[in-house]
C-alpha cells in the first residue's frame, strides 16, 4: 500500500497545513474551512496524476486539439461532518464526480472510552469506479476502516484513494494492516507521532469538526 505524504516536500501546501494547526488562525472558522478546502484541491490535483487517461478530440474555434483526459468514473466520499470542507475542495477539481456521505462518529461512555458509531451512508454504486474517501483526521484509523467497509456495501471499487489532512503513525499503520493493499493508496498532509489518552492526534490540530462548525453536545 503506497502512502504519499505531501507535507514531506516543501510547497505552498505546507502553509495551509500550518494555518490549519495554528491555534490563533483557528479562531476564524471561515479561514479554517477554507484552508481545508484548499488542501482538498491540492490533494485532488495530485490524485489526478494517478488516474487513467484517454485521448480526446476537442473542437476549438480554429481547429481540433487532441488532449488526454481522465477516463474513469469517480466518487468523492467523506465522513460527516468534519469532512465537508475537504470534500468541497476535492469536488472543486473533480467537478463531474458522484458523491457519497457517511455518518460515523465517536460515542463516548462515562469512563471516557469510545466506540465508532455508524448511522447511515448516502452513496451511488461504486462498482468499478475510483473512490476518493476523505476525512480530515486519521487518528486511530477506526472511522476510516468503518467508512471503507460501508462503501463496499455499494459495490467493488476499481481503486480507493484515502485522504486525510493530518494523521498519526498508529492510524496509518492500522489502515495498512486492516485494509487490502492491492487497490488502496493513502494520501496524507502530515503524519504525527502520538495519540493522547483520548486518541486525539498530538500535536495535530484539535477537533476539526468543532473548529469548522462549532462545538457540539455529546
Amino acid at each position: 500500500m503506497v502512502v504519499n505524504t505531501l507535507g514531506d516536500k516543501n510547497s505552498l501546501f505546507n502553509q495551509f497545513i500550518a494555518e490549519i494547526r495554528d491555534i490563533n488562525i483557528q479562531k476564524d472558522p471561515l479561514r479554517f474551512r477554507r484552508n481545508l478546502e484548499r488542501v482538498g484541491e491540492i490533494f485532488a490535483y495530485e490524485i489526478s496524476k494517478e488516474l487513467d487517461f484517454s485521448e480526446s478530440s476537442i473542437q476549438t474555434p480554429l481547429g481540433e486539439s487532441l488532449t488526454n483526459l481522465p477516463s474513469c468514473e469517480i466518487v468523492v466520499a467523506s465522513i460527516l461532518r468534519a469532512g465537508l470542507p475537504l470534500h468541497t475542495g476535492l469536488l472543486n477539481y473533480f467537478d463531474r464526480s458522484e458523491n457519497a456521505f457517511i455518518s460515523a462518529y465517536r460515542k463516548y461512555s462515562d469512563d471516557g472510552e469510545f466506540k465508532i458509531n455508524f448511522e447511515y451512508i448516502s452513496s451511488p454504486s461504486v462498482d468499478g469506479k475510483v473512490v476518493i474517501l476523505a476525512d480530515p483526521m486519521l487518528a486511530t484509523g477506526s472511522s476510516m476502516e468503518l467508512a471503507y467497509n460501508a462503501m463496499l456495501t455499494k459495490g467493488t471499487p476499481k481503486h480507493v484513494h484515502i485522504v486525510a489532512v493530518i494523521g498519526s503513525e498508529e492510524g496509518v499503520e492500522y489502515i495498512k494492516n486492516k485494509l487490502p493493499n492491492e487497490n488502496i493508496t493513502i494520501w496524507m498532509g502530515a503524519v504525527d507521532k502520538d495519540l493522547n489518552s483520548k486518541s486525539y492526534i498530538v500535536p495535530g490540530c484539535g477537533d476539526a469538526g468543532d473548529l469548522a462548525y462549532g462545538a457540539k453536545l455529546g
